[in-house]
């Protein structure tokens, strides 16, 4: 009888457990629609944004921007785009695990010489980093508490003023851009100094023709920060969609899991039972045999 009501308690918590990945499935499920109609809609918007930006760009023989000079790697900033909670499987260790590889890969004299920093947009990632002693600035976990422009900006603001004083000759961003609610792409992008090639790709691509005013030094001058601002929060968007679609993922995965165990458990029970019933069958019959005996 011990064995029964060890496997009903098992029994209870997973039937427990799987109530609460359903609810968490539908709970990211509900999450996840809002989040991609908000990547949804800032696509387009970022992606003319830099056909105009490349177009303009490409034509002008030089630039005064500081955020398109190119500078020797000596010091370089990651960008890491993770969550604030976990339960959506391997979301944030992928992320990390593409961030740690590029430094490995790219930066690991600089990282040597101390001169890799991380900016951890995202409890996991800041976690992650502080506890193996990175050089991590600031704290931004709070932003998706409001995820808005404008608190995303504030965040882009304070890279590019490290990158125009010169703390910083390199800033590389490392994200998961969404595609659906199963698949997200581990993406590397580097963010300052802005890539030269992606100007000369939008011009091969489309021959507009654009009345400009004031001037196109100008307007240059004015796009470039806000093109670096709109390729920050559009790599947030994506990873915040990115995680509700994981963790709604690795709960449908959880449930089915959870369903697989309560049917071993139930058969196990009802053969637990069945032997427990034989078993005080035997003990009845026998005690009756002993008594007509």
């Amino acid at each position: 009888m011990a064995n029964l009501k060890e496997v009903r308690i098992r029994i209870a918590s997973v039937q427990s457990t799987q109530q609460i990945t359903k609810a968490m499935k539908m709970v990211s499920a509900a999450k996840l629609k809002r989040a991609t109609n908000a990547i949804i809609q800032l696509r387009p918007y970022a992606t003319k944004l830099k056909e105009i930006l490349g177009n303009l760009s490409a034509s002008l023989e030089g630039s005064s921007s500081p955020f398109i000079q190119e500078r020797e790697p000596n010091k370089v900033l990651i960008i890491v785009v993770s969550s604030n909670r976990g339960l959506a499987g391997a979301f944030n260790m992928n992320v990390i695990k593409a961030a740690n590889n590029l430094i490995a890969e790219k930066y690991s004299d600089q990282y040597k010489n101390g001169n890799v920093s991380i900016v951890a947009i995202g409890k996991k990632s800041q976690d992650f980093y502080e506890k193996r002693n990175y050089k991590v600035i600031g704290n931004n976990n709070e932003v998706y508490t409001a995820l808005t422009f404008q608190n995303v900006t504030k965040i882009t603001d304070s890279i590019m003023a490290g990158f125009e004083n010169g703390a910083y000759d390199k800033v590389e961003l490392v994200y998961n851009r969404f595609k659906n609610a199963a698949v997200q792409i581990l993406t590397t992008e580097q963010l300052l100094p802005l890539p030269k090639a992606e100007a000369s790709a939008e011009l091969a691509t489309s021959n507009a023709d654009y009345i400009l005013e004031p001037s196109q030094e100008e307007i240059v001058e004015q796009l470039i920060p806000k093109s670096i601002k709109i390729q920050v929060y559009k790599a947030v968007l994506d990873s915040h969609a990115s995680e509700h679609g994981a963790r709604m993922t690795s709960m449908d995965k959880a449930t089915e899991n959870a369903g697989d165990l309560l049917k071993a458990l139930k058969l196990s029970y009802n053969q637990a039972r069945q032997a427990a019933i034989t078993t005080e069958l035997t003990e009845i019959v026998s005690g009756a045999a002993a008594l007509n005996g």
